[in-house]
């Protein structure tokens, strides 16, 4: 526990659920957070109003080098979790994911590489294996960008695997699939359906037949915090996954039950990818985490995603939580 995690993308769901849980630990953080006017920690922004002795917040830009070196000189690990995720805006702003999520991972890269930094916990995502036409997903599987998101998390990916090839830094992939949980952003499915349901039982979605493998966030940290330390996964892609797939319309079946409320469904076309670009399928192999990393879901199979479901529209429902969401307006 002597070791310094630095942890960029500190302010956003899984980074502040990570920070919180390392502190807990008694390893000492270093918060990576957007730099904005409103000198806002996200949702950090809790531990602001504390005096916590091991954590030393750093408001900066992932895509400035220069900021990037003064924070990583000061770290032993670094878990990168700065990107830009949403697969909607992506389709709008490709440049912007391109200078966060590959130019912003090659200047940790570098930085680590410059000081010598003892181990870089790189974050994918499960979008990279686009369409597949088998499952469960293993990390053989080939790579298919179906979106200029997906494009960018490959190209990050494939950098941080490329140092550690030809300047043995000790890399490791993590590669979730489909963390939610509270906290989670208004854009991302299972949030959209939970706010959009209780303000009046009428929802707005995009396709209803995609089928997607669910993580709690308490899991996928755990499966962060042990890859810490962890020396067998250095050079290593490992999915992260439930053991479960559902698709977005028994998922709303699923939120309806829980809210004893029965959810119209409008198709918006604003909401649904470029036919194209639709990711059908993702459901992940994780033998390999729970080979490699001692990990094994605590949300596991149905149950524990119904579980993990129940906490978080428990979470959501709080209106000293949902007020942080606009509910009544399509962010992409």
């Amino acid at each position: 526990m002597n070791k310094t995690i630095l942890v960029t993308g500190a302010d956003g769901f899984i980074g502040s659920h990570l920070v919180e849980n390392l502190l807990k630990k008694g390893y000492k953080v270093n918060a990576f957070v957007y730099y904005n006017s409103f000198n806002s920690w996200g949702w950090l922004e809790p531990l602001s109003k504390k005096k916590i002795g091991n954590l030393s917040v750093y408001p900066g830009d992932i895509r400035d080098k220069n900021f990037v070196d003064n924070v990583v000189k000061k770290s032993d690990v670094i878990i990168n979790l700065a990107a830009l995720i949403s697969i909607p805006y992506s389709y709008q702003s490709p440049q912007s994911f391109i200078d966060t999520n590959v130019l912003g991972t090659l200047n940790i890269l570098e930085s680590s590489l410059k000081y010598k930094v003892k181990k870089i916990i790189q974050i994918s995502t499960s979008e990279v294996y686009g369409k597949v036409k088998k499952v469960p997903i293993d990390e053989n599987f080939s790579i298919n960008a179906h979106s200029p998101y997906a494009a960018s998390k490959i190209a990050s990916d494939q950098l941080a695997l490329s140092f550690y090839r030809s300047f043995k830094l000790p890399v490791t992939i993590i590669r979730p699939f489909n963390t939610y949980g509270p906290r989670q952003s208004g854009r991302a499915i299972i949030p959209t359906i939970i706010l959009q349901a209780l303000i009046n039982g009428k929802i707005s979605l995009g396709s209803l037949h995609p089928t997607r493998d669910f993580t709690y966030i308490s899991d996928t940290v755990e499966a962060l915090i042990l890859a810490i330390s962890n020396k067998n996964c250095v050079g290593e892609i490992i999915n992260l996954g439930s053991g479960f797939e559902v698709s977005i319309k028994n998922l709303v079946n699923m939120i309806s039950n829980n809210l004893k409320k029965r959810i119209i469904i409008k198709s918006s076309t604003e909401r649904i990818r470029p036919i194209a670009s639709e990711v059908d399928r993702l459901f992940a192999s994780n033998l390999k985490a729970k080979k490699i990393l001692k990990w094994k879901p605590k949300y596991e199979g149905y149950k524990g995603f119904e579980k993990g479901l129940v906490e978080t529209i428990r979470w959501f429902k709080d209106k000293k939580n949902s007020r942080f969401y606009k509910s009544t307006s399509y962010n992409v």
